[in-house]
């Protein structure tokens, strides 16, 4: 039973609704009023037994809500080629005319926008045909408009009674069509406006000629060989000049016109003036000088007067193909220079001599030629007298009397300035040399006296210090002022330098002789060693391959031999034996070949370091009392930084980055210790483990207690002043030795 419609008993048919307007039914068609009986109901909602009506673009319906279409479809167009046939009812030159445009359909709100690309010299009003709308169908449809459904290749549409062929469209259009299910059509030809076409025909017989002349275009030979100029070494024997030597040019020829200029070269005291060229930059006949020719004479046509009538200055011109008459200059090319040819300048003749490289690959590339063989036309100078230097006379240095030889005004000498800023101290790298040394002498008295000599490497300079050791009654202190040394055994009173003593001089075993003082080197610090080490291409005596392969090409044939003499010596088979029993072994081999340093190189090499030099934790509890004076206690900013430097977030950083941050934060530890901290932290690869280290440094969390580790005190005889020894090699590992000389024992 249904409810009466009255006034609180019926429910709302039109719950979620949001439009509840009342269509206007009364509007104009065409500038006519009329009423219009098929709008809508309340809403836009259809009437009873209403047939829906397509007003705009339909699309897919999809799931759920979707955007609207003016933002789906933002700047989003569909165009297409087309034209129009438009009438000319007042020319018999054309019946009608073909004129092409582009349709443009606006997806977000189906309007139609059609316009006319422009066309130069048209005389045709261009550009917009049809603003930017929404277009309505032809009658009887006219209250519909189009939608992207009406739109197809190789159809007609009929937009406000004219018609246009769409003929094609873009990429975009195609696949957009094919998607919302339209089945395109092969495209059409594009016809041609008969007209226009007409118009071009007598545009070209118009303006070509009715003989084929000969055209001079030289912009593309500029275009191309813009900047490209052939250089040329030439002579010329001057016949007026009462100098026996010609004089030397340099021809320039320019590939981008073919022109030429020459420029002469003046030697030093020559007499002649400065001129800036010999020839200008022209282009150069082949048989100049001849006689002046008359203004007009030489042109690129020759012209012909046909009917021309007499007393009057009118006349009828015509191009000679024949060119009668013409007069025709030969001028030099690129392939009229080369070497050896002779050229005429204006009646002097001028050899050319010699190119430079871009000219030799010019005229290989482009005529083949390989021969560029230069004439020499210099005669060879004479050989410069030999400089006699005088001997050395013993006032001053011999490089101040050296240099007062060579020029009138005395400079200083010149010093190596490069070594001097490669090679200075700079941080932890002193770049000094220090050995250990003794007297060579039979006296008794000098036989226990110890030196340190100290070769500095910025300058190769070397000083020499004595340890004063007390009741021995020398003074000890600086034996010898730092300077350069001159080696024993050279004459004072001559011409060549002197040779002084250089880095490689000085090794291990090695005798020196300072101003009569004969010096043995017994050892050396742990810088020198390593520095040594390092730069092993400038000293032989520490490189390791040098050293081994010399000992290999000695102990090659005793391998048994060699192997049975060390299985004796270690009788428990620890693998390892003394380094004395290895340097004993090592004279044995070589007889006196092997220098005391090569033996220490092996030994370093093979040996097992002494780990019994500083305990780590004497090491911490200095570094931890020197922080806790100064009040340090910036740990966590310093783990910190080390985290952000860690990019691999592995633990480890290199040495110098470690040392780096420490030296950022003001770390008030002595470099030395610092140093040997870092060591003691890292690994093979020189990686440091910077957590353990800032958790070891940390008083706060971590103190070690401060104590003295009683020692057996060193001998005096031991103690080297401000020389710290190369820690010492407690044992050999021979097996190793073994394998690399002879190979792996089967």
């Amino acid at each position: 039973m249904a409810l009466p419609l009255l006034p609180g008993f019926s429910r709302r048919r039109n719950i979620g609704g949001e439009n509840f307007h009342r269509s206007q039914i009364c509007g104009y068609s065409n500038n006519v009023r009329r009423l219009f009986e098929d709008k809508p109901g309340i809403g836009g909602e259809p009437l009873p037994g209403q047939p829906l009506k397509i007003t705009s673009s339909v699309h897919p319906e999809a799931s759920g809500s979707g955007p609207p279409s003016w933002i789906a479809f933002d700047k989003q167009v569909l165009c297409f080629d087309a034209y129009f046939e438009e009438e000319v009812p007042e020319k018999h030159q054309e019946l009608y005319r073909i004129r092409h445009c582009k349709i443009y359909f606006f997806l977000e709100d189906d309007t139609i926008q059609v316009t006319e690309p422009v066309v130069k010299d048209s005389g045709i009003n261009q550009g917009t045909i049809l603003r930017r709308g929404l277009v309505p169908l032809p009658p009887p449809n006219e209250d519909q408009f189009y939608t992207m459904y009406d739109f197809n290749i190789n159809t007609e549409i009929t937009i406000y009674g004219r018609k246009y062929k769409i003929i094609d469209c873009d990429l975009y259009t195609k696949n957009f069509l094919r998607k919302i299910g339209i089945r395109l059509n092969p495209p059409a030809s594009r016809p041609d406006d008969p007209y226009t076409t007409e118009r071009q025909k007598r545009y070209l017989e118009s303006t070509n000629p009715f003989h084929p002349y000969e055209r001079f275009d030289t912009l593309k030979q500029f275009l191309e060989f813009d900047g490209q100029v052939l250089g040329f070494s030439c002579v010329w024997n001057d016949p007026e000049s009462k100098l026996p030597d010609p004089r030397e040019l340099v021809l320039r020829y320019y590939l981008s016109d073919d022109t030429i200029d020459i420029r002469e070269i003046l030697p030093p005291n020559s007499g002649r003036d400065v001129v800036p060229f010999f020839l200008k930059r022209d282009k150069l006949p082949k048989n100049a000088p001849t006689a002046p020719y008359h203004p007009g004479t030489i042109t690129n046509y020759t012209l012909l007067n046909v009917l021309a009538k007499p007393g009057r200055n009118k006349g009828y011109y015509i191009r000679d193909v024949l060119q009668t008459g013409a007069v025709h200059q030969e001028f030099y090319k690129d392939s009229d220079l080369k070497i050896g040819a002779v050229i005429n300048v204006w009646g002097r003749q001028i050899l050319l001599c010699d190119c430079d490289e871009f000219t030799k690959e010019h005229y290989r590339k482009k005529y083949g030629i390989v021969d560029f063989t230069p004439i020499e036309y210099k005669t060879p100078p004479p050989p410069k007298p030999e400089k006699i230097i005088p001997p050395y006379n013993g006032f001053g240095t011999e490089e101040d009397s050296l240099n007062s030889c060579k020029s009138v005004v005395i400079q200083t000498p010149h010093k190596d300035y490069r070594q001097f800023l490669v090679k200075d101290r700079y941080g932890m790298d002193s770049f000094i040399l220090r050995y250990a040394a003794k007297l060579i002498t039979d006296i008794a008295v000098d036989k226990d006296r110890k030196f340190i000599i100290s070769y500095f490497l910025s300058d190769d300079t070397i000083s020499v210090f004595e340890y004063a050791e007390r009741n021995s009654g020398i003074a000890g202190g600086k034996f010898l002022e730092r300077s350069r040394i001159k080696k024993p055994g050279q004459e004072l009173f001559k011409s060549e330098p002197s040779e002084y003593y250089q880095a490689q001089d000085l090794f291990v075993g090695a005798r020196l002789c300072f101003h009569g003082h004969n010096f043995l080197l017994v050892d050396a610090d742990e810088y020198t060693f390593n520095y040594m080490e390092k730069n092993a291409n400038e000293f032989p005596m520490a490189d390791i391959c040098a050293v081994f392969n010399k000992l290999k090409s000695m102990t090659e044939s005793r391998g048994k031999e060699i192997r049975k003499a060390f299985a004796v010596t270690d009788p428990e088979h620890t693998n390892v034996i003394g380094y004395d029993t290895f340097r004993n072994w090592i004279v044995n081999v070589a007889a006196g070949g092997f220098s005391e340093h090569e033996i220490m190189t092996l030994g370093r090499h093979y040996g097992i370091r002494d780990n019994s030099q500083t305990d780590l934790l004497l090491l911490l509890s200095m570094a931890q009392e020197k922080l806790k004076k100064n009040a340090f206690e910036n740990f966590e900013q310093l783990m910190t930084v080390f985290l952000y430097n860690d990019r691999e977030k592995c633990g480890l950083l290199p040495n110098e980055t470690c040392r780096t941050i420490f030296k950022s934060f003001k770390l008030p530890l002595a470099d030395d210790l610092l140093e040997t901290l870092l060591a003691r932290f890292e690994d093979n690869q020189k990686q440091v483990d910077y957590k353990k280290f800032v958790h070891a440094l940390n008083w706060r969390e971590n103190q070690v207690r401060a104590f003295v580790e009683e020692k057996e005190q060193p001998k005096r005889e031991d103690i080297w002043n401000q020389l710290p020894r190369s820690p010492p090699v407690t044992g050999i590992r021979y097996p190793p030795l073994l394998d690399d000389l002879f190979g792996k024992e089967e």
